[in-house]
């Protein structure tokens, strides 16, 4: 694993944040490639989708179905290990309770002066699309995380994509995960095809309104190529963690917290911040020991930086504007994490960024990149859309005519006055 170290003067934090980002760019060629796979999947169907399958997931054989059995999937939760079925159980309970804390409330409406009437409300989509990677991982938590918010906002039909393993069928648990979130449907089904298919819909996945859930690069491109013709939750990127940190805190716990996000892929960068340089140099040597036993952080880059103080680091946090963000320094509270710029912050004597990835309730779908600026974590609203309600009575269109007349014909659309004027009784009674 690759740790760095690096010292900040406090100053420019935007700009210092920015060089901090040094993720590998995709491929220059990678919009054509998947722009050519969703051309084959509109033109073939699930013809296409079995080769593709074929080709990048199902490595040794094909699915037996594109569709997973719905006996297969009423009876998933039954057949995994009892253990990890309580786990699932209790982090879907959890994941349940803070969506449906979150689901959005209409407003009553708002009267305005002239005697109009406005609100605007919130109604579920008819379908929605989940994608959870898989293949030969398995990732029952991200079914967990998609599936239920969407339940949660009223969607009655949630269709789940998941690559398919070596022998072309989907893992159990995460077909425990499906039918404990709500999923109505499963396809064997990955990559950029998977969102393809879900967005413009073959002879046996039906399209859907909106697609949510993370994936790799290819999956991340064909929600950007097909955003409009499908709502999505977000472009996502690689996991990325910050730890501002003080003297008191344990440094074991920091190293096996950016070992733990290390272990999403050798893209995910992690930070640790903080005005101490005795910390950092245990955290230093901490995780460069402990990388050694634990593989699957081997690839991984760790970035510890020493700043002027933890005002400074908070600063520089918040320019980076991370996913994920442990407030690990005496005096963190909720009032100050609620004030950071982060897709979710982790405050508290056990602020581990893995409570959340799993079981605490957030949800870990959240804006990567610098994202958090403009965006947040995955909810009910994701599958939700809105719509205007206006109700214009009588003296209300008398008192508007006027003024929406003067301003159409000056905008050059005329009609638009002539048409409030006539729906106006006092025009018509004229």
């Amino acid at each position: 694993m690759r740790v760095e170290r690096l010292d900040w003067d406090g100053s420019d934090a935007a700009i210092f944040a920015r060089s901090l980002r040094a993720a590998a760019a995709p491929s220059p060629d990678l919009p054509e490639r998947v722009a050519a796979i969703i051309a084959r999947v509109a033109e073939r169907g699930d013809e296409a989708l079995e080769e593709l399958t074929a080709r990048f997931d199902a490595t040794e054989e094909r699915p037996p179905s594109l569709r997973v059995a719905r006996a297969e999937l009423d009876h998933a939760v039954e057949r995994i290990d009892p253990e990890l079925r309580d786990a699932l159980m209790l982090a879907a309970a959890n994941i349940r309770a803070v969506a449906e804390a979150e689901l959005p409330r209409d407003p009553e409406p708002t009267e305005l002066p002239q005697g109009q009437r406005v609100r605007v409300v919130h109604r579920p989509v008819a379908a929605a699309g989940v994608y959870a990677p898989g293949g030969r991982a398995a990732y029952p938590s991200s079914v967990l995380m998609c599936c239920i918010p969407a339940a949660v906002a009223g969607v009655e039909r949630i269709a789940l994509c998941t690559p398919p393993d070596p022998h072309g069928l989907v893992n159990p648990v995460v077909l425990a995960a499906a039918a404990l979130a709500g999923a109505t449907e499963v396809y064997a089904v990955g990559g950029a095809q998977a969102i393809a298919a879900l967005a413009l819909g073959t002879a046996t996945i039906d399209p859907v309104d909106v697609i949510a859930g993370p994936g790799n690069e290819w999956v991340a491109e064909a929600k950007r190529q097909l955003y409009g013709r499908v709502g999505i939750d977000a472009i996502a990127g690689p996991s990325e963690l910050v730890v501002v940190a003080d003297a008191g805190t344990d440094p074991s716990s920091i190293a096996l917290d950016l070992l733990a996000q290390a272990e999403h892929g050798a893209e995910s960068p992690v930070f640790a911040f903080a005005a101490d340089e005795e910390l950092l140099e245990r955290v230093s040597a901490l995780v460069a020991a402990l990388a050694t036993s634990r593989p699957s952080v081997k690839d991984a880059r760790a970035v510890l930086v020493k700043t002027p103080s933890i005002e400074a680091a908070l600063e520089l946090s918040d320019a980076l504007a991370p996913e994920h963000l442990e407030l690990r320094f005496a005096g963190a509270d909720e009032a100050l994490a609620a004030e950071r710029v982060a897709g979710c912050v982790f405050v508290g004597e056990g602020a581990s960024t893995a409570f959340g990835d799993y079981a605490a309730g957030s949800n870990h779908v959240l804006p990567t990149g610098g994202a958090a600026r403009f965006s947040g974590p995955l909810g009910p609203e994701a599958f939700m859309r809105r719509t205007s309600v206006v109700e214009i009575p009588g003296a209300a269109a008398d008192a508007l005519a006027g003024p929406v007349e003067r301003i159409a014909r000056d905008e050059g659309l005329p009609v638009h006055g002539e048409s409030a004027r006539a729906a106006a009784p006092s025009e018509v009674d004229s």
